[in-house]
């Protein structure tokens, strides 16, 4: 009895024994059978995500908006010594809070420069339309400017019905909705709630050999979404305040809501500075300042100026002195992201093409090393920006000369 117990003891610690008798090795896939595994369960996912793309979009969201909170419930986990549990759900409460207060505050002075905005239009509306009522001789032809601007209406309104058809039933679709709001708010608290028992998981996926590879990947890959979301969240609430101060300096009409929108654009690179300038240019037309005594050529001039001038002091100063890292792509490339990211996703796949395109460009990277039996990290990865210039606007100038030369 006593020799059994001894050996269950000994070839439990020991894989081949305490007699020096060798198992017999386990059985091996093939390689045929390999892939036919790995082509099966490829073949599996794609049938799971098309059975469920429904459902991609809110676990993408709700993916974001634990990646979002889940620094501040570790921030609130550290100063108060609170389990994880009752962290997440502070941090929830807190954001349904502010996700309930910001309407209160912003929508009634924005429905009041809405309102105004639409008298003004209308006005403006029925000026033309008496305008184009008196008939034009061009080189002794007649042209009846109301019967070109009809067809030229019909044709547009052709147009913007698909475009205004799909946003009214997205519109419907989301007030309708509640269900799916249910779920990403459920999903990104267990996620936020469980993160480190997840991370964990991950870790033990990858293969022991590379292992090391994987968390260097994760975490050159969450260096750029952490610099994208929350970088350009807080870039956005300052551009925001900054426009909005900028707008009632200069007299620009609907300075809150210009404020806001800039803020807001500020998550599409290299096309929001766009959108706004062309905007502001043709409402400073239309209208011209509040209170500033220049035409409205002049006042469209004055913005369109100012405009430019920030967005030097954006690119040079408030990106790397508050996102700090940057995505390191063409214009370009994120142009065509975002047109991708739109037809593929709508409006999250313009918001999130900028992030994903350079996690992508992080991944190939390796892959081609990998293929090629090159180092996949070479250098320190994702570069980081450098520190703010506060003399930016000399760049080019003297100051660059001396740098050239490395002075």
């Amino acid at each position: 009895m006593l020799k059994e117990y001894f050996a269950a003891r000994c070839a439990a610690k020991y894989s081949f024994g305490c007699y020096g008798e060798m198992p017999e090795p386990r059985p091996r896939w093939s390689p045929s059978t390999k892939l036919t595994v790995l082509l099966l369960l490829l073949g599996l996912g794609i049938f799971l995500l098309y059975v469920f793309r429904s459902a991609i979009i809110p676990l993408t969201l709700a993916l974001l908006l634990a990646y979002i909170l889940s620094p501040i419930v570790t921030w609130i986990q550290d100063r108060l010594r609170l389990r994880r549990g009752l962290a997440t759900l502070l941090a929830y409460l807190a954001l349904l809070v502010i996700l309930i207060g910001i309407p209160l505050v912003v929508i009634p002075p924005l429905s009041d420069e809405a309102a105004g905005l639409n008298t003004k239009v209308q006005r403006f509306i029925l000026e033309i339309e008496a305008y184009l009522g008196n008939q034009v001789i061009l080189a002794g032809y007649k042209i009846d400017p109301q019967s070109s601007l009809e067809s030229a209406l019909g044709s547009l309104q052709g147009l913007l019905e698909p475009v205004f058809s799909q946003g009214l039933r997205f519109a419907v679709e989301a007030i309708s909705s509640l269900v799916w709001v249910v779920f990403i708010a459920v999903i990104s608290f267990y996620l936020v709630k469980d993160s480190a028992n997840l991370n964990q998981w991950l870790e033990e996926l990858a293969p022991p050999d590379y292992r090391e590879d994987f968390t260097r990947l994760r975490g050159e890959i969450n260096l750029i979404w952490k610099a994208f979301l929350l970088g350009q969240m807080t870039l956005a609430l300052v551009v925001a305040a900054l426009f909005t101060v900028i707008g009632l300096i200069l007299g620009l009409p609907y300075a809150l809501a210009m404020g806001a929108l800039a803020g807001l654009l500020e998550f599409l690179p290299s096309l929001g500075h766009g959108i706004w300038l062309t905007i502001a240019v043709v409402l400073a037309l239309l209208t011209g300042s509040t209170w500033l005594p220049i035409p409205n050529w002049a006042f469209a001039l004055l913005v369109a100026g100012l405009h430019m001038f920030y967005q030097q002091f954006d690119l040079n100063y408030l990106i790397p002195r508050i996102v700090g890292r940057r995505v390191q792509l063409p214009p370009l490339v994120i142009i065509l992201g975002i047109v991708t990211g739109a037809l593929l996703a709508g409006v999250l796949g313009v918001v999130l093409a900028a992030p994903t395109i350079a996690s992508a460009r992080v991944l190939g990277r390796y892959i081609y090393a990998e293929l090629l039996d090159q180092d996949p990290f070479p250098g320190i990865g994702t570069q980081a920006l450098p520190p703010p210039n506060p003399r930016w606007w000399r760049k080019g100038g003297r100051e660059g000369a001396k740098e050239e030369r490395g002075e």
